[in-house]
């Protein structure tokens, strides 16, 4: 199977640091792509080079299994790549439909937007994923729960995004019953053939989420595993340097 993104030999330096040092990184249609690692490990910057935001110094980002040079984040989302931040990247004082269709807003005429149409697509979107918000429509996101304004976030991506949605730590900052919600909405998203690339420090959820796991140490991928070939241990031994299978792998 093709890879729906992925990431080969890359560089990237800031200064004299090297936070990449031939980092390659694969995500396939319809499974939940977990990357771990240390703080430091460089997950952050490959994020960053995927989703456009950072170009590489060096390697090669593939598509679908073309190669193309993703020259800023709205090249990544023509492309169908969603990301979404720890900060969400929501306006607070705007509602749901607005910062669904932020920068994509329907007009009924040049300089009018269509609200009535933006927050009808944006209440079947959300049906469709069973993202049920308990507040009407029309309220500013700044009214919502943790778990609320993440679900927005990452049903905002899913809306636009035809190949791959990009979590970075999605269930961080929240509660256990929060957090279930957005795993249920992160497994409706693979359902439907879309790769979901989930970074996390949360090994357990890590686990119990992912269909691949992909570890990085030192700007470099160590270790890969499909489902139920690790656990904790043999996680934390890849990610502390003590366990590689990227060798056997390549």
């Amino acid at each position: 199977m093709t890879p729906a993104l992925a990431a080969y030999n890359i560089v990237k330096s800031f200064g004299q640091v090297r936070a990449l040092r031939g980092a390659s990184f694969e995500a396939y249609p319809g499974e939940v792509t977990a990357l771990v690692g240390d703080n430091g490990a460089g997950k952050s910057t490959l994020i960053k080079v995927l989703s456009g935001a950072l170009i590489a110094d060096e390697g090669e980002v593939r598509v679908g299994g073309e190669a193309v040079h993703l020259t800023g984040p709205q090249d990544a989302k023509a492309r169908g790549i969603e990301t979404v931040y720890q900060d969400l990247a929501l306006a607070p004082d705007l509602d749901a439909a607005a910062n669904v269709f932020l920068g994509r807003e329907l007009r009924r005429l040049r300089f009018l937007h269509d609200h009535a149409e933006m927050r009808r697509r944006t209440a079947t979107a959300f049906a469709d994923l069973g993202v049920g918000l308990v507040q009407d429509m029309r309220q500013p996101v700044a009214a919502f729960s943790g778990g609320q304004k993440q679900s927005v976030a990452i049903a905002r991506a899913a809306m636009w995004a035809s190949n791959v949605i990009v979590m970075d730590e999605p269930t961080a900052a929240l509660g256990v019953i929060q957090t279930e919600k957005v795993l249920e909405l992160v497994a409706r998203i693979r359902d439907r053939g879309v790769a979901v690339v989930f970074i996390s420090h949360n090994l357990p959820q890590v686990l119990d989420v992912a269909d691949r796991i992909e570890v990085l140490r030192l700007g470099a991928r160590v270790a890969r595993f499909r489902r139920g070939e690790s656990d904790v241990d043999r996680l934390i031994a890849a990610i502390s340097g003590a366990y590689t299978n990227e060798e056997a792998q390549k």
